[in-house]
């Protein structure tokens, strides 16, 4: 086993196809699948199930993926830190932001801190609704995220530092004649909604609220970006309920828009830093880490911080 088969076996599950590696790695397909049977004969376990449409992982196959992507990020954090030996903390990090949560409207300070307290990391953010971050986190492909959920799963460890309370978004014409205090779900029930799909965490505790209260969501669409969602609103097409800080970014870049806070219940998500438990973070990340923490405690307006 050696960093040149990790970096092959890496590209073969991405890419689905040994094929598709071979020309991206730019070598003869024979000789990738020789790097692949050392593999397997090393571990001695199959690692990828072959067929017409590609490969795909066994269960052997998921576990060194997950390895392989963290140790070579450490080899190549070590060559940064050998190169840098005594000098500011450098290398790549990778951050993963939960796009409809507070965490999305951090990416620009975070940037910005970061060029200011350690210029020489290059930070790697991804803002992804399609992939599950607790997931890329936990193989390998993401040090860390800011995500909705409190954790119980296997190699990652959560640590909560916000609640988000969602609020009522709509168009002005679907505002209620009453006296602008909380509303109830059951009040929300025949509203029109647009809403992210059932995957999605936002999603989900809105509908534990909604079923708890043996209400039914009246759903026009599932969008799952969060401007495409805010621009349905601003044409007062549906109504959406998000957490406050997205509320307050759709409210922002539209003069018609309204936002009523929901009690009976109150409808929040938890907003948690997710890390790997069995790989340590490197110095770099670890400051990352931190300014993350940092950041989202100047959260006040938007949730509850939690300690």
């Amino acid at each position: 086993m050696n960093i040149r088969r990790l970096k092959s076996f890496i590209t073969i599950v991405d890419m689905g196809s040994i094929t598709r590696a071979a020309d991206a790695l730019h070598i003869a397909q024979p000789a990738l699948s020789q790097q692949l049977v050392a593999l397997e004969e090393h571990f001695k376990r199959q690692l990828l199930i072959r067929s017409q449409q590609g490969v795909v992982p066994t269960e052997a196959g998921k576990v060194l993926y997950g390895h392989a992507n963290a140790m070579l990020r450490q080899f190549a954090q070590a060559e940064v830190d050998v190169l840098s030996a005594g000098q500011l903390l450098s290398g790549r990090v990778s951050v993963g932001l939960a796009p409809f949560s507070a965490a999305s409207t951090l990416a620009m300070s975070l940037l910005s801190e970061m060029r200011q307290r350690h210029p020489g990391i290059l930070l790697h953010l991804v803002e992804s609704v399609g992939q599950a971050y607790s997931e890329l986190v936990a193989n390998g492909r993401l040090e860390m995220a800011l995500l909705h959920g409190c954790g119980g799963i296997k190699g990652l460890h959560y640590q909560p530092l916000l609640e988000e309370s969602l609020y009522f978004v709509a168009h002005a014409d679907f505002d209620f004649d009453d006296d602008g205090g909380p509303l109830q779900v059951s009040q929300l029930a025949v509203m029109p909604m647009v809403l992210p799909p059932a995957y999605n965490f936002v999603r989900r505790a809105i509908d534990e609220a909604f079923s708890l209260h043996q209400q039914t969501i009246n759903i026009v669409a599932e969008l799952e970006a969060v401007k495409s969602i805010g621009r349905v609103v601003d044409a007062g097409l549906g109504c959406t309920i998000m957490p406050k800080a997205i509320a307050e970014h759709i409210q922002s870049e539209s003069r018609n828009v309204i936002i009523r806070s929901i009690s009976g219940p109150a409808i929040s998500q938890t907003l948690s830093l997710c890390v790997s438990d069995r790989t340590p973070l490197s110095e770099p990340a670890a400051a990352v880490r931190e300014l993350l923490i940092e950041l989202t405690s100047g959260l006040t307006q938007v949730g509850r911080i939690l300690s």
